[in-house]
């Protein structure tokens, strides 16, 4: 059994395309999962919805399911990410463009989106996944980590935590996003997965992030692919299309 990760596309469609045809070029998957964090930031995020809500339509979600992330969330119902409080004069200014630039970003992606977009998010937010796999045992997706799709469980996370946040879940193994990194890491008990990010990867600048799993007697085979796409022509969409935030962008696109 082959299954296709995806996960934080954020609008970028030049992105997505690339990588949805690399995963055509190896021959597919008998399964995808989509981790969420569709549309926001990048130039295209009706387009980027649409892509997604017509593969998961096409037949009735049996071999492409999405969930959504803390990204579509904002998207539906105006919450933003918390920051931490500034510390002096000069860091509420920086913290004041950064929300000037985040809150612009926010509602202009929201303009773009059809109504039947913005239903499409509503209807993904919240869910986790899960597949029991043939003689390897239960596998788990989510956007974050299980339950919240707003912490971060990086490469860097103690082994101690890592497993205290999977610990009201049953599995082997746990695959989430978010976090724009790729890693494979062995906890023991759980293996856990980080396919990266499709829009905005931020470990390798211009290469986005997926993961294919291939499970075959009881073992697994982890391929975290990088597929490089034109950063300069996303840039100068944004521009082309009117985002008001160009530059706060391009800084998460640019090495």
């Amino acid at each position: 059994m082959r299954l296709a990760v995806l996960s934080d596309i954020h609008g970028n469609l030049a992105a997505l395309e690339a990588v949805l045809n690399d995963l055509q070029a190896v021959g597919g998957a008998d399964l995808t999962w989509c981790l969420g964090d569709i549309a926001l930031f990048g130039p295209h995020p009706s387009e980027c919805v649409q892509r997604i809500k017509a593969l998961a339509e096409a037949d009735e979600g049996k071999t492409f399911k999405v969930i959504g992330g803390n990204a579509d969330r904002y998207l539906i119902n105006g919450e933003r990410p918390r920051w931490p409080s500034a510390k002096d004069e000069e860091g509420l200014k920086k913290q004041i463009g950064e929300w000037r630039s985040f809150n612009a970003g926010l509602l202009w992606c929201l303009e773009q989106l059809r109504f039947e977009d913005y239903e499409f998010l509503k209807k993904i937010r919240g869910h986790e996944l899960g597949q029991d796999v043939e003689r390897f045992g239960h596998v788990i997706g989510y956007h974050a980590v299980p339950g919240n799709d707003e912490t971060n469980l990086t490469p860097e996370t103690s082994d101690e935590e890592a497993r205290d946040l999977l610990l009201d879940r049953e599995g082997r193994m746990g695959i989430g996003g978010h976090i724009h990194r790729q890693y494979d890491r062995d906890l023991g008990n759980w293996r856990i997965i980080n396919p990266g990010s499709i829009g905005m990867p931020v470990d390798v600048r211009g290469q986005a992030g997926w993961a294919l799993l291939t499970f075959e007697d009881g073992q697994v085979q982890v391929d975290l692919r990088r597929v490089p796409f034109d950063v300069e022509a996303v840039i100068a969409d944004l521009q082309a299309v009117g985002h008001p935030a160009v530059e706060w962008v391009a800084t998460r696109l640019l090495p």
